[in-house]
């Protein structure tokens, strides 16, 4: 990839400190990449960055959740560079799989506040270092399970997945990345599904016991694909590591 200047990327990533997050950290600072490796806890966070030999890691505590530690976060970036190239909003929480009929407001609030409130708050406080990169990426890690097209597929398992929060949030999440692609044209902003829809496949990590087909490695594939896109590369798009996904 050509780039205008000498510098390295560097990229934020929230929940940087195991799965998805963590293979993204090593992948893309073998790139020489500086990554901010966010994490709500700072001593997993420390030791998660330990095992990223020969990487330029920072360590930013970092809870999605909270306007204070988001703000903290920036002024922690901004005592290493004045730009950022790349957000990976990775950061996300499974909720209880709770039947509709049993689900609560409150069972939904929690999960919206990591899968849906959180993207917004980390989006909204590091704006103004990504305008100040020459070509910005927004990389949403979203799901599958946020996919009407996929979530209405009878062959899909996700369909028999009887529960609102989880697949809700994914598909605001969705809507929310398109609609920052549409007003602020300046930045790539583009989401993800970790599996691999065409083969009702998905990445095993934490979240789902480590119950998937692929690995972290195959599963942070469209992460690094949309981390490093072009300059004429595309927004406001929902991929897998096999391409696009149906919204």
């Amino acid at each position: 990839m050509a780039m205008t200047n000498t510098e390295a990327n560097s990229v934020l990533i929230t929940g940087g400190n195991k799965g998805l997050g963590l293979e993204t950290a090593r992948r893309l600072g073998e790139q020489g990449w500086t990554v901010f490796l966010g994490s709500r806890d700072e001593g997993r966070g420390q030791a998660a960055a330990d095992k990223l030999t020969g990487v330029n890691v920072i360590v930013v505590p970092l809870d999605v959740t909270s306007e204070e530690s988001v703000s903290d976060a920036v002024r922690l970036v901004r005592k290493h560079t004045d730009r950022l190239d790349v957000l990976v909003n990775n950061a996300g929480a499974p909720g209880k799989i709770v039947p509709p009929a049993d689900a609560t407001a409150d069972e939904l609030r929690s999960v919206y506040e990591t899968n849906v409130y959180g993207p917004v708050r980390v989006t909204h406080a590091f704006l103004p270092l990504l305008l100040a990169a020459d070509h910005p990426r927004v990389v949403m890690v979203s799901s599958a399970a946020g996919s009407f097209a996929v979530v209405t597929d009878p062959a899909q398992p996700v369909s028999q997945m009887h529960e609102l929060a989880y697949t809700s949030s994914k598909a605001a999440l969705n809507m929310i990345t398109v609609r920052y692609a549409q007003a602020l044209p300046q930045i790539k902003f583009n989401a993800l599904t970790p599996g691999e829809v065409a083969n009702h496949k998905f990445t095993a990590t934490d979240m789902n016991n480590h119950t998937g087909q692929l690995t972290v490695t195959e599963g942070s594939d469209p992460i690094i694909e949309l981390a490093t896109l072009g300059p004429d590369g595309p927004t406001g798009t929902f991929i897998d590591r096999l391409g696009p996904v149906a919204w």
